[in-house]
């Protein structure tokens, strides 16, 4: 106290010391008594002081992957060199020595080839005491011979249970004499931008390697596959750092480093996570069947932006927007329909067409779930039974309302119009079965181009009705305008008859 009132006391004043000395200790009470009375907000919790209680609770259960796989070598021959060159003799050494060159048991063009192996190193985490191991499929890709590296030495052999390539994921199975160390799974939808973590891994086979970090950010898409969600992290994570775990404060797993953004091959601060949530429906599948059983909902589907939404009676852009059903798909029995607008599914919101795929994917294949659309400004629900994804499906061809065409010729909304006619059908070479308004021509001025509408493709509905002529295409534009609707959607198909939804401005 005395010290703060001799930092505020004037070092040359002619009044005496000691009523300063008492004004500024009540100018210090005042102040106290107003903090206290108002504290500040407190936004931010304090430094761990250390992890390394966490780092010795963990690190057990963290395992180095060794994958091995052996390929065939291509035989190779001795260079051709002209006869009785000096380096002759020197040459035929030095490739049979190498066993590549031919003659002397050398490994010559007819001789068999040697095998030679490919390795690979990468992390894991024990999640079993029984001997289940997880890591990245990327790790392990087609080796052959894969052994799990323990911290205090101990190498054992590996199976794989089951692998999954769209998220990146594996599962292994080693078989030890004594239960071994595991962690758990967290919830990984809890964390928040800011949040502590730790990553230990086996960056460029050093080894178990402890690195601390925030989360950076959630929902990242780097476009790595269909199912992207990734935690984006600031820990140091390098090559070498994939399949291990990245944990929170509590020592439970919430993500498994997968990939890092780096333009030298080392961290720079930008390390992806698959999270947990994304994770474990798909371990517990590769764990019970050895492969996944994703939902199937049979749609294709696209984005929402604000023109479409605005076209749709929307109001805010949001949910995935189904472009297309396949015949024999789920969605069709149970009264989905192109131009639907799903905004939940299964209690989930559906907040763009990127969250669609994931959630469905995770829903167990044979559920019933209930489906909350948009149609045509109006919400309703429908339920629909889930079937299973298989890799070879293919999307069926999407059937349109059949009529005959007109050959009458319009222009609107930067567009040159036609009906359908054999001439046009040669000349854009078009699916037979395809029907609709053939665009002939698109101003390169217009909003049409700068949606990317190319001549040739087909006006296939507006506003979600079927048109069959130019003259119904104007028409419904007219409609729209005099609604005072400033845009409209069209459902456009390319040659092939793959459609897609454009929103082009009619004001």
């Amino acid at each position: 106290m005395n010290t703060a009132t001799n930092a505020l006391a004037p070092s040359k004043t002619g009044l005496p010391q000691r009523p300063m000395r008492r004004l500024a200790a009540s100018c210090f009470a005042v102040f106290t008594v107003v903090a206290t009375a108002m504290p500040l907000p407190v936004y931010a919790r304090s430094t761990p002081e250390s992890f390394a209680d966490l780092a010795a609770e963990v690190t057990p259960a963290v395992v180095n992957i060794s994958a091995s796989t052996t390929v065939e070598a291509r035989n190779r021959t001795l260079p051709q060199l002209p006869p009785g060159t000096p380096f002759e003799d020197l040459f035929e050494e030095f490739f049979n020595r190498r066993g590549q060159g031919g003659g002397g048991g050398g490994g010559g063009e007819n001789s068999p080839s040697r095998p030679r192996s490919s390795n690979s190193l990468g992390s894991g985490f024990v999640i079993d005491s029984s001997g289940i191991v997880v890591t990245n499929n990327h790790v392990i890709g087609d080796a052959n011979d894969i052994s799990v590296i323990f911290p205090d030495g101990s190498r054992l052999k590996a199976e794989i249970i089951g692998k999954d390539s769209k998220v990146d994921l594996a599962v292994l199975k080693v078989k030890s004499d004594k239960p071994l160390k595991a962690v758990k799974f967290g919830d990984s939808e809890t964390i928040r931008a800011g949040d502590w973590v730790m990553a230990i891994g086996n960056p460029f086979g050093l080894g178990g390697s402890v690195t601390a970090g925030i989360v950076s950010a959630r929902g990242r898409n780097i476009d790595s596959g269909p199912y992207d969600n990734y935690i984006q992290t600031d820990a140091s994570i390098n090559k070498g750092n994939s399949g291990g775990p990245l944990f929170n404060m509590n020592g439970e797993v919430i993500g498994i480093n997968t990939a890092i953004l780096s333009p030298t091959g080392g961290s720079v601060g930008i390390g992806f996570a698959v999270p947990a949530s994304t994770a474990v429906p798909i371990i517990d599948q590769l764990r019970q069947f050895g492969e996944t059983r994703r939902g199937w909902l049979g749609v294709r589907i696209q984005n929402v932006d604000d023109a479409t939404a605005e076209a749709l009676n929307l109001g805010t852009a949001r949910g995935a927007l189904i472009a297309g059903i396949d015949d024999k798909g789920p969605a069709k029995p149970a009264g989905l329909e192109v131009g639907d607008v799903i905004v939940r599914f299964d209690g989930k919101d559906v907040k763009d067409s990127r969250d669609l795929p994931r959630i469905v994917a995770s829903t167990p294949v044979g559920k019933a779930v209930d489906v909350a659309i948009v149609r045509k400004g109006q919400e309703m629900t429908k339920q629909v039974t889930l079937g299973r994804l298989e890799d070879t499906e293919k999307q069926a061809s999407l059937q349109q309302p059949s009529t005959e065409p007109p050959t009458a010729t319009r222009q609107a909304l930067g567009l040159n119009m036609s009906g359908m006619t054999d001439e046009l059908r040669r000349r854009f070479s078009l699916k037979d079965d395809l029907k609709g308004v053939v665009i002939t021509r698109v101003d390169p001025n217009s909003n049409a181009s700068d949606k990317r509408i190319q001549a040739g493709e087909v006006i296939v509905e507006v506003n979600q009705e079927p048109v069959t002529n130019p003259a119904e295409v104007t028409k419904k534009i007219d409609d729209l305008k005099s609604q005072g609707r400033k845009s409209a959607l069209l459902l456009v198909a390319n040659a092939q008859g793959e459609v897609r939804f454009v929103a082009l401005s009619i004001e």
